[in-house]
Formats: C-alpha cells, sequence, structure tokens
C-alpha cells in the first residue's frame, strides 16, 4: 500500500480486525465445550478485548502507524479465566487446548495456534485467587527463557510471568461473558452470539 489509505482501505482493515475477533470468539465457543467436560473446571468466561467492542487505535503496522490512521484494535490472543479446582492436571488443559486448536483450521480455514489461547487460571474458591497461566510448551520446564520466570514450573504447567499483575477489575461482570458455569447448570453463554463492534 502506498500513499494514505482510503476510507476503503481503512474500512477493509476494521473489516479483517473484526473477522479476527470473531474467530476468536468461535475458538471460545469451543473451548468452553471441551473444558466443561474436565473435572476440576468450574467455570469459564470469556475476558480482554474479544469479549467487548474493538477500540480504535494506531496500529503497530504500516503506512497506518507511520500516518497516525486509526482502525479497529487488532486482537493479539483470545484470553479466557478459567477457574479450577486443582492444578495437579494441568496437562490436561493443555491437550484440551491442542485439540481445540487444532481442529478450527479444518473446519474453519483459519489458524489459531496454540500460544494465541490463553488460559487464566483462577482458584475455584469464594477467594477467587489468580493461580497463574496453563502452559502450552510441551515439556516444564522446557529450557525456554520464559521458565526462568519466578515460580514458573513449581507446579507442572503453570506459567508465571515476570511483572505481571492480574488485576481483580478485569473480571467484573460488566467486562466478560461467562460460557460455562457448572453450579448454573453448566453452558450458560455464547462468544458467537455477541456483536461485532468498533467503539
Amino acid at each position: 500500500m502506498s500513499g494514505r489509505p482510503t476510507r476503503k482501505q481503512v474500512a477493509e482493515q476494521d473489516a479483517s480486525m473484526l473477522k479476527r475477533q470473531e474467530t476468536f470468539r468461535i475458538v471460545a465457543d469451543r473451548l468452553a465445550v471441551a473444558l466443561a467436560e474436565v473435572d476440576f473446571v468450574d467455570k469459564v468466561a470469556l475476558i480482554g478485548s474479544v469479549a467487548g467492542a474493538l477500540r480504535r487505535e494506531v496500529p503497530r503496522f504500516q503506512p497506518f502507524r507511520r500516518l497516525g490512521i486509526e482502525i479497529a484494535h487488532e486482537c493479539k490472543d483470545l484470553d479466557l479465566a478459567v477457574w479450577v479446582s486443582r492444578v495437579d492436571r494441568l496437562e490436561t488443559l493443555k491437550r484440551v487446548r491442542a485439540k481445540v486448536s487444532h481442529g478450527i483450521f479444518a473446519d474453519l480455514g483459519v489458524g489459531v495456534p496454540e500460544h494465541e489461547i490463553e488460559l487464566f487460571l483462577i482458584e475455584a474458591s469464594d477467594a477467587g485467587r489468580y493461580l497463574g497461566r496453563a502452559c502450552y510448551f510441551k515439556a516444564c520446564p522446557r529450557g525456554h527463557r520464559d521458565c526462568l520466570a519466578e515460580g514458573c514450573g513449581a507446579q507442572p504447567f503453570l506459567k508465571q510471568m515476570d511483572g505481571f499483575e492480574f488485576w481483580p477489575s478485569t473480571l467484573e461482570p460488566s467486562k466478560i461473558l461467562v460460557l460455562f458455569d457448572r453450579a448454573n447448570g453448566g453452558l450458560v453463554g455464547s462468544a458467537a452470539a455477541l456483536p461485532a463492534v468498533v467503539s
């Protein structure tokens, strides 16, 4: 693309970002169904930018960045909060995520790699303490620089990140969509049914 993007080209970029969000929402629904079969998963909620309207921002790529032209936010990954009653079988979550990730391309013709699917693990108790993320590496520890974070791998496949803080406000009811809640009858929401909106 040379010169200043036209309105049509900006609209095409917006449509591309909405399509990416839509794909992530389909993956979220499929993951919720699969995770509902895991006995130690109590609840699953869609969080982050995939859950809401896409704000407008100057993207990371040219020429939009150089010219300061705003387009719809690019969803870089799918974030799910997963309430679990135990963390000693996290390889189960790893397998479920891999199966859904690998099945998406066959069905939609669009790939969503495992590293773009983040499972933020929350203690299934009144305290609701953030525990870490479900790691997607094949071995724990793998010897990757990520594995050097304090506490990472102390429980196999429970990933920690130096300097990361999970904000409690992330789970405010107005910011999330609960997809599965074992205590309330199972599957309760659909990410694919959310409106596609650019704010």
